[in-house]
């Protein structure tokens, strides 16, 4: 039976999420539902398009991942079905679902706006429906009509300088306050960030309480942590921020 993942900004306060959950057991009550986050930043699509890519293609074949991350909910913009590397994604076409976008294999539709769904909750009126009728086993092509041109956002890319330096720069940062930048490196090495030059550490603990490091995170990018603090409060990095990558001596 396919899961159904769920990324939002609506925290869990306020009961949307549950209300988007409720729609999808109404029409499929056997559905399996999967909450991966729901405290991404208000409105933050690059946020969660960096979720996006760490987790869609761990899921099984056949998961179906409904992110919800929109604040052009109610505009013209479309509403999208995705498969891609054997898998579907639902969401807003404002970049957020760019991670199965950016495949060759990739297949896109556009999602018809029912007129008697809120203009403020595409979530629960929109993508919820989508999401359940291909867990049901629906094809994407029944949902709707080919989306030619839909929207991708790209994270920067690092660029090598004449000195052999490859400036980066930080493009998220996580709920530990760590900056995670575009460098990608091998362990060992220097960055330079805020007038700092740190060494490229192997974990955090390599680190003495409270001093800054550099490492290669989980992702194979570049972080700046604090040892057992937030490196974006105490070095004020955030999206954006410049990151230089050293050449080895």
């Amino acid at each position: 039976m396919a899961l159904i993942t769920l990324l939002t900004d609506f925290g869990t306060a306020d009961g949307y999420v549950g209300e988007m959950k409720g729609v999808m057991y109404a029409m499929h009550p056997q559905a399996q539902l999967v909450d991966i986050a729901h405290d991404v930043a208000p409105q933050d699509v690059d946020g969660a398009r960096l979720a996006i890519a760490r987790y869609w293609r761990r899921f099984p074949l056949g998961t179906i991942h409904l992110v919800v991350v929109d604040p052009g909910v109610g505009t013209s913009r479309a509403a999208l079905a995705v498969e891609s590397d054997g898998r579907f994604l639902v969401g807003p076409d404002n970049g957020v679902l760019s991670p199965a976008l950016l495949r060759s294999d990739v297949r896109v539709v556009e999602l018809p706006i029912p007129p008697q769904a809120s203009a403020t909750f595409h979530g629960r009126d929109v993508f919820a429906p989508a999401a359940a009728q291909l867990a049901q086993g629906a094809s994407l092509e029944s949902l709707g009509d080919v989306a030619e041109s839909p929207v991708i956002r790209r994270t920067p890319e690092a660029t090598r300088r004449a000195d052999g330096a490859v400036q980066g720069e930080v493009i998220t940062v996580d709920r530990f306050g760590n900056a995670v930048t575009n460098l990608l490196a091998m362990r060992g090495g220097q960055v330079r960030v805020n007038g700092l030059t740190l060494a490229l550490r192997r974990t955090y603990a390599d680190a003495a309480e409270g001093e800054p490091l550099a490492l290669v995170g989980s992702s194979g990018l570049v972080e700046i942590a604090l040892r057992d603090g937030s490196a974006s409060e105490k070095l004020g990095l955030k999206r954006g921020s410049e990151v230089v990558l050293l050449p080895k001596a």
